[in-house]
Formats: structure tokens, sequence, C-alpha cells
């Protein structure tokens, strides 16, 4: 949606996607259900993103909540007669989004070589086979159990406990390739992989840092905690490479008036645009002007109780940062020094600041340091362990940590093995396991042998897939 002063997100486009996903899923009548038990008591969280649900009301769900529920009840069938019509190979010429929008698996198949076919077979011969590849393998390292945030922390727990009794710690997740590298930062600056604030705490935050993120696209719900920052009169900056329309004017679909007086709401009243990867410079710079307004104003600045009682390595941090020269950091940054200097001044002039940021900073080689950076700024002036302010890694599925907690790890704690061996009576493996890259790593040298997506075995040397099913459409069908 566009009005005359540029581009907005939300408004009437959303709504019409949103139907437009429904008629395409054939899923009307039960996905038009599910959406009423979506992010409510006695319901289930919304699998479209990891952000939290504040005063429930009967419509606590987003464009891409609605998508990802209209999939999950979609009555589109993939069956055995599907898989009679179309050969691997032809399959396998198609896009994803092609054989996404194809439908639910409705039996448990088998890869056939001769026919280069999908075959169906029994249940008791699919666990058989499954069965049959895991104990052929020798080893139990040689078999990775993946599995990711959509999974409920019950179904986690089962799974994890399945691959540490057959005898391997190899449970790559998804946030090896999300937050991997928030949770090594936060865990070595603040001793928590986790974020620190809650919801509420936006609710009196004076200002927030959305650094790497796009959360018109990716976490739609945030959009309206967003507005009502803006509408108190808190400030918003963005940071990013592109002029994201969900980080500039929103119209919240809800909101019939402003829908019908075509009225967006302002966000972003700082957008500063680095270069990518240049994020590590543009915090430096932050930083460093922050240290030359405590200079200009001594002690009105810094927040030297908090730095000294709760923090360590200050001068050796304090002396890095001093010797970063503006030319290295506008060079490496990509943004001008004037811009950096003026989001810095909003900082120092903001008593609480939440810093938010998602992939953009995860995933690139820098993102450990980067991220230790937003603390080191939050570090400064104060910003962790109060009411509205605080760090806030977005995670991308609604039950990432939920699944870390379960023991969803490649590197699970002694202790939580000794609980764990305890009362199941059993001996857990001890080694760390593969994480993701690890795994593909694996995969490709045979040194792993089935790649269990959850429910499904892949072994590389007969290539035969089972393939998982969902023979009831449950939205919360653990082969989803």
């Amino acid at each position: 949606m566009k009005s005359s002063r540029g581009p907005v997100a939300g408004g009437i486009g959303a709504l019409i996607a949103s139907g437009r996903a429904m008629l395409r899923e054939k899923a009307m009548v039960p996905g038009t259900a599910a959406l009423l038990k979506v992010n409510q008591p006695g319901g289930f969280d919304c699998p479209g993103c990891a952000w939290p649900e504040g005063e429930h009301s009967r419509l606590d769900f987003c464009e891409n909540g609605l998508k990802a529920v209209a999939a999950e009840t979609t009555t589109k069938r993939v069956d055995p007669e599907f898989f009679a019509k179309h050969k691997v190979s032809e399959l396998a010429a198609q896009s994803d989004y092609w054989l996404e929008q194809q439908g639910r698996l409705t039996h448990p198949m088998a890869y056939d070589t001769d026919s280069d076919r999908y075959l169906p077979i029994a249940w008791e011969e699919a666990f058989a086979r499954i069965g049959g590849i895991l104990r052929g393998l020798g080893d139990p390292d040689r078999a990775a159990f993946y599995t990711s945030g959509r999974t409920s922390n019950e179904a986690a727990f089962l799974y994890q406990l399945f691959a540490r009794e057959f005898g391997t710690n190899n449970l790559p997740d998804c946030s090896n390739m999300c937050h991997e590298s928030s949770g090594v930062a936060l865990n070595d600056s603040i001793g928590t992989g986790k974020g620190t604030v809650t919801l509420a705490d936006f609710g009196s935050a004076d200002c927030l840092l959305i650094i790497g993120q796009n959360p018109g696209t990716n976490h739609p719900r945030m959009m309206s905690t967003l507005q009502e920052v803006r509408r108190r009169g808190a400030h918003i900056v963005a940071v990013n490479p592109l002029r994201e329309p969900g980080l500039q004017r929103f119209i919240h679909p809800k909101d019939a008036a402003a829908m019908l007086a075509n009225t967006p709401t302002d966000l972003a009243t700082h957008y500063l645009t680095p270069l990518v990867g240049g994020d590590l410079a543009l915090l430096k710079g932050l930083c460093k002007a922050v240290f030359a307004a405590e200079e200009a104003r001594p002690g009105q600045v810094l927040d030297h109780a908090f730095i000294r009682e709760h923090t360590e390595g200050f001068a050796a941090f304090a002396e890095d940062i001093r010797g970063e020269t503006w030319e290295a950091i506008e060079r490496e940054s990509g943004v001008p020094r004037v811009e950096i200097e003026e989001v810095a001044d909003l900082y120092c002039r903001s008593e609480r600041v939440i810093a938010c940021w998602a992939m953009g900073l995860t995933q690139h080689k820098k993102a450990v340091a980067t991220i230790q950076m937003v603390v080191n700024l939050l570090l400064l002036r104060g910003n962790l362990g109060r009411t509205g302010a605080g760090a806030c890694p977005v995670r991308g599925h609604s039950n990432v940590q939920g699944d870390r907690t379960m023991g969803i790890t490649e590197r699970p704690s002694a202790d939580f093995l000794d609980r764990l061996g305890k009362t199941f009576g059993f001996s857990p493996p001890r080694g760390h396991g593969a994480d993701v890259v690890e795994a593909l790593k694996g995969m490709a040298d045979g040194s792993i042998r089935a790649f269990s997506p959850w429910a499904g075995i892949s072994p590389r040397p007969r290539r035969i897939r089972i393939v998982p099913s969902d023979p009831c459409g449950a939205a919360n069908s653990p082969c989803t």
C-alpha cells in the first residue's frame, strides 16, 4: 500500500492478502476456527513468529500468522494418487512454492529407484525401515536429529530423549542458523542467552533501537507495539541498509478509523542505512559519540555507578573506542558522522532504551562482536536490569527458546544430562554433538549417514526417504 508520502505497511493490502491466503489454501472454515484459538488461553501460540501476545483479544494475530495457520489447516491433500502421476525427477524441477501448494501428505511414502516415484507403504513398514536404518548405523553419532522452534515443548522433550537414549547428542536446531550468535554474545556479556525485557517494558521505553530487523515482514505483530510506542511520543531508531516500509509508516488493519481515513502512523524518527556488515563500525561510532558527550558533560552521561558495580573491563573498552577514528568509522559503516552523533545524542537524552535485533545482525562474520557492541552501548548508560530498558533479540519461531530449555541442543550441560539419566534410568552420551553446520559437513563427507528432520530419515547408502505424513491435518501436527 502506498500514499502520497511513500510506502505504508499494513492497511487494506494486508487484509486482501490474508483473504487470498485463506482461499488459496481452501482453509476458510477450518482456518477461521483455528484463528480464534491463536494466542488465546487454552489455544496455541502463533506459528508465524516469536513476538509475545499482549492483552488477549479474539483477534490476536497478523497477516503472517493468518497465512501460517491457513497453511497448517489447508484442506489440500497430497495422496498416493498424486505421486503415481508425478515422478520425483519431475517434482524436483518444480519450485519449492509449487510443491508447498500441493497440500498435506496423507500417507507414509518411500522412494522407489526403479520407478523414480514415491510409493505408499504401511505405517508398520515405515517404522520398521526407520528402526532398521538406525540399528544398522553401528555408531549412534552417525545419525543427526534436527528440529526447529515450530515444535511444542512436549514434543521437543520426547525428541531429544529419543536421540539421547539412542546414544547421540547430534541435535542440530534452527537456532544454529538464526540466533546462535546472539546466545554466544549474550552469554559471554551478561551471563544469559535470552532477552532481558518483557512486552510490558515497551510501554515505558523512551527510545527503541531496531537494528538489522524488518518487523513488517518477519514479526508483524510487533508493528502494533511500535505504533503504541510512537503514539505516546517515544522515539524509534531504525538501522537497516534498506528503507523498509514496515519501519517507516503503518496502518493497523484492525484500526477501522485509520483504514477508512488512510492515516498511517509514522514510525522511525531516525533511520540509519549502514553498509551491509557495517553495523559494528556504526555501533562503535555511537559509543564513541557517547564518550565524547561524557567528556563535554562529565558525570552527566555515563552511568558510572552502574558501570562500577555491575561491569568489568570498562577501561580497556573505553581505550579501544577512543582509539577508533571517525574516518575509519564513516568508511566502514557507510554512515556520516553527523547522523551517528545525532542518534547518539538521542540515546544520551533517553532514560530508558531497548535495543532490538534479528537476523540482520546475527548472520554475518562479525555477528558476535556486533551484538556484544549492542550490549556495550546499553551498559554505558545502565540500560539493563530496569523497567523499560534492555536487550531484545527477536526470535523467528514461537518456541526456539522453549526447545533449548527442553534439551534440543548439541552441547547439553552436565547437570541436565545427570538429571535426565537419573529420571529415565539410562546413561546419556556426554560428548558434544553436531550443530547444523557440522551435521551438513558430516552428511557431505559420509560420517553422518542418517538425518532425521523431525520425522524423516534419509540414509545415504540407498537414498530412501521416509516422508512424514499428517493423516488428520491437525494444526499442531509434529510433521509440519
